[in-house]
C-alpha cells in the first residue's frame, strides 16, 4: 500500500542548539522503525555531542559543509555540498558545521536517541 508522507514533524534538537531537525520518515513521524529519512538544518558553529549509534547513516549534504569526526580514529571528513558519507554503526563520531549547513540524513534501523547512544553534553 502507498503512504504519502504530506509533511515532517519539525523539531529543535534543543532550545540552545541551532539545529532542526524535519523527520519525514521514522519513529516519530511515521512509526517506522526500520528506517528514518530526515532533513537537518544546522546554523553556524553548531556541534553534536559524540555517539556511537547503532545504526548506520547515509548523509547527502544540500548545502554547506558537514564535519563528521572519527572520535576512535581522531579524524576528520569534510562533506560538502553535493557529497555524502556513510558512518556504519558502531563508529563513535561527532557532527559540526562550522559555516552551518542543509542536509538529508537516513538511517538503518530508524534513529531514536536510545539508539544513538549520545555523550552527556
Amino acid at each position: 500500500m502507498l503512504r504519502l508522507i504530506e509533511h515532517p514533524t519539525s523539531f529543535p534538537v534543543a532550545p540552545d542548539q541551532d539545529l532542526t531537525i524535519e523527520e519525514y520518515v521514522g519513529a516519530i513521524n511515521t512509526g517506522t522503525a526500520s528506517v528514518s529519512i530526515a532533513r537537518l538544518r544546522s546554523g553556524p558553529g553548531w556541534l553534536e555531542p559524540a555517539q556511537r549509534p547503532e545504526f548506520d547513516e547515509y548523509t547527502l549534504v544540500l548545502h554547506g559543509e558537514l564535519h563528521v569526526e572519527n572520535v576512535d580514529e581522531g579524524t576528520t571528513t569534510i562533506v560538502k555540498a553535493n557529497q555524502a558519507i556513510i558512518v556504519p554503526k558502531g563508529v563513535k563520531i561527532r557532527y559540526s558545521t562550522p559555516d552551518g549547513a542543509d542536509y538529508i540524513a537516513v538511517c538503518l534501523p530508524a534513529f531514536t536517541m536510545k539508539t544513538a547512544h549520545r555523550d552527556a553534553e
